[in-house]
């Protein structure tokens, strides 16, 4: 019988919360019982797996993430959008560890957070809009773009760049006048290129 009071969303809220103070992979059916002081078993009344909890938990951070980026870009363009989206990115990665960690689950394409994920891409190319770029640059800058905040991020959160005095939000400013320098200068994409993927 479910405990009362436990709830589906409760259960998620709390499993993004442990992620965000114990991480990710530490986020198990005994933890989070823990933290409801009830047995394992009960959350599963609730909740198919731990993996689907946590399948849940990544679609919760995408949409946060989702939300937080929204906010940032909107009434902005050009490098004003590019350096609004990616400090809300890396300032989410920051605030949540846990969560962000849960972003990089492969999720099926018709789970929860695929809506949420798409909307990534699709305010990705917004931001682009003033950029000028057609396909298939687009979604090379997509994909750079992407890689760069999600590199940076994880480097960030795992120490990887704490060797040298310089500070890390000027390299980071410094990163984004270059991203900004970059997509302005995009260089010209193959003709033959192009037409091989078309056929």
């Amino acid at each position: 019988m479910a405990r009362a009071g436990l709830t589906a969303e409760r259960l998620i809220q709390a499993a993004a919360e442990l992620a965000d103070e114990i991480g990710f992979e530490q986020v198990t059916a005994s933890a989070l019982a823990r933290r409801f002081d009830v047995k394992d078993a009960s959350l599963y009344a609730h909740v198919k797996s731990v993996r689907e909890l946590k399948a849940q938990v990544a679609a919760l951070a995408l949409a946060e993430l989702a939300d937080r980026v929204a906010t940032a870009l909107a009434g902005r363009a050009g490098k004003d959008a590019l350096v609004a989206f990616a400090n809300a990115y890396r300032d989410y990665a920051r605030e949540h560890p846990g969560r962000y960690a849960a972003m990089r689950m492969d999720l099926a394409p018709d789970a929860a957070g695929a809506d949420a994920a798409r909307r990534h891409s699709a305010m990705t190319r917004a931001l682009l809009r003033d950029y000028r770029l057609s396909e298939p640059d687009q979604t090379d800058a997509v994909r750079l773009l992407h890689s760069a905040f999600h590199g940076y991020a994880n480097l960030e959160a795992t120490g990887g760049m704490g060797h040298h005095p310089r500070s890390l939000d000027a390299s980071w400013s410094r990163a984004l006048d270059a991203l900004d320098v970059a997509l302005r200068n995009w260089p010209a994409t193959d003709p033959a290129e192009s037409a091989r993927e078309t056929d």
